[in-house]
C-alpha cells in the first residue's frame, strides 16, 4: 500500500505534469499549430496566384494582341470626331439592317482617369429580323463599342412592328498603360 507521503508526491508530480502539459499547449503547441495553419493558407493563396500568373504568361501574346486591337479601334481623342464616328457607324448599322432610328442620344461619361465612354441611347422601329440584324451589326463592328442594354417592345397585336431601345457605349482610351 501507498503511504500518504508517496501519494502526495505522486499527486504533486501528476499536477505538475498536467500543469506543464496545459502551459505547453497554450504557449507552444496551439500557437505553433495556428502558425502552421496560417502558413498553409498563405501557401495555398500563393499557389493560386502562381497558377493565375502562369495562365496570364501563357495568354500574354493573345492579351497583347487584343489590347492593341482595342487601342486601335477605340474612339479618337477628339470628342466631336469620336461622336461623329459613332453616329456614322450607327447610321451604317441602321442602313444595313433596314431599321428606322427615331432617337439617338450620346452622352460622355468619365469613369477613370485613363478612359472615357460615350454612352449612346437609341430608339428604333422595325421587325424582328431588322432588330436582330441591327444588333448583329453593332456587335461585329470593329469600333470599340459594347452593347449595354436592350429593350424590345411590341407595337401591334401581330407582333410585326417592334420598337428597340438600345444602350451601347464606345471606349475612348486617354493614355497608354501597356
Amino acid at each position: 500500500m501507498m503511504n500518504n507521503q508517496s501519494r502526495q508526491r505522486l499527486l504533486t508530480i501528476m499536477a505538475i505534469v498536467c500543469f506543464g502539459a496545459f502551459v505547453g499547449d497554450k504557449i507552444l503547441f496551439t500557437p505553433l499549430l495556428n502558425i502552421w495553419k496560417d502558413r498553409s493558407v498563405r501557401i495555398e493563396e500563393l499557389e493560386k496566384n502562381l497558377s493565375k500568373g502562369k495562365l496570364l504568361m501563357d495568354r500574354e501574346e493573345d492579351l497583347q494582341r487584343r489590347w492593341q486591337s482595342m487601342k486601335e479601334n477605340s474612339l479618337p481623342l477628339d470628342k466631336s470626331l469620336a461622336q461623329s464616328q459613332v453616329l456614322k457607324s450607327a447610321d451604317r448599322w441602321a442602313t444595313e439592317s433596314g431599321i428606322t432610328v427615331s432617337t439617338f442620344k450620346p452622352n460622355w461619361k468619365e469613369y477613370q482617369e485613363n478612359y472615357i465612354t460615350l454612352d449612346c441611347r437609341a430608339v428604333a422601329q422595325g421587325n424582328l429580323s431588322n432588330i436582330v440584324r441591327f444588333l448583329y451589326e453593332l456587335e461585329k463592328d470593329p469600333l470599340a463599342v459594347k452593347l449595354e442594354q436592350v429593350e424590345i417592345t411590341v407595337n401591334d397585336e401581330a407582333g410585326e412592328k417592334l420598337t428597340l431601345g438600345v444602350v451601347f457605349s464606345g471606349l475612348q482610351i486617354l493614355e497608354d498603360e501597356l
